[in-house]
């Protein structure tokens, strides 16, 4: 086995990331290169890595603060964050077969390792609970919204189910809870173009430019202040749902995004969105066998 073949395991189901240490630089020890190229990472954060074995070499030996800078050959690094607000939420898992996983994801869990989560994370808890290195999400689910996630669990085919999801091949069917109103005519089909707002996380409208997203609005039930309504998206718009519901005067309840940007305490649960992802549906693309999910949660009326 030569070192390019060699790769570092998981440790609690984070995968190790790797870099190359390019040729032309003033650096002496891979310490130094590690601290200018990821400004945003304490000099004393990369210390304690390397202190708990979290750097590696190219041979999978530990790097210290010494070890000497060698251009064009690469390092490994697990990421780990020392404060983490952990999430007391479950996920579970639908369906599993050779190459998927579907899985019932609870609101305020982050599908993938990002900002402040690592190992709150969906991703994460997934691997450290199958042991599958390779799982890898096929299409994305925000933090706030609850419900079906699909993961493939092989490099060899995970383009062909991600090409489901470009191609719009799967159905998907969302609930959501938010105003009721008489003045909607339903099932009521919304088109625009959406783009990105201000703040630079969150998306708004443009009604100058020809519609890029479309989404058929239902009633499943309702009372006097608040209803229950069926969404079925034919294009997947970052916050497509919360921005067209929001457009209609009838944002969905506990947004934090939409109409206003509102911040809550890292460790606040409480409200979560009231938008489910329900139910998948496709034929898929290896087995030929038509696939339909639906999610074990469910949203009540207030």
């Amino acid at each position: 086995m030569s070192l390019h073949d060699l790769k570092p395991p998981m440790i609690h189901g984070v995968s190790a990331s790797r870099v190359v240490l390019p040729s032309h630089t003033h650096h002496k020890t891979i310490f130094e290169f590690l601290c200018a190229h990821f400004p945003h990472i304490q000099a004393d954060e990369w210390q304690q890595r390397c202190d708990d074995g979290l750097v590696l070499n190219q041979a999978l030996m530990p790097v210290n603060t010494y070890t000497p800078y060698q251009a064009q050959q690469y390092i490994f690094y697990y990421r780990f964050l020392e404060h983490e607000i952990n999430v007391p939420f479950s996920h579970h898992i639908i369906f599993e077969n050779d190459d998927l996983l579907v899985v019932d994801k609870p609101h305020f869990l982050t599908v993938s390792p990002t900002g402040r989560y690592v190992q709150q994370t969906l991703l994460v808890r997934l691997k450290q609970q199958t042991g599958i290195e390779d799982l890898s999400p096929i299409h994305r689910l925000d933090r706030e919204t609850a419900g079906l996630v699909m993961f493939s669990k092989k490099p060899t085919n995970r383009a062909v189910y991600q090409q489901l999801f470009a191609d719009r091949q799967v159905t998907k069917h969302y609930h959501a809870i938010a105003r009721y109103t008489s003045n909607l005519s339903l099932p009521y089909q919304f088109q625009c173009h959406m783009k990105k707002g201000e703040p630079f996380y969150t998306m708004c409208i443009d009604p100058n430019l020809p519609a890029n997203s479309e989404t058929t609005i239902e009633c499943i039930m309702h009372n006097q202040n608040y209803a229950k309504y069926l969404l079925k998206p034919s294009s997947g718009k970052q916050h497509q749902l919360r921005v067209h519901l929001n457009a209609l005067n009838i944002p969905i309840l506990y947004d934090p995004f939409y109409p206003v940007v509102t911040h809550k305490e890292e460790h606040d649960f409480s409200q979560p969105l009231q938008l489910l992802a329900y139910m998948l549906a496709f034929t898929d693309p290896i087995t030929k066998q038509n696939m339909q999910f639906f999610s074990r949660q469910n949203l009540t009326l207030p």
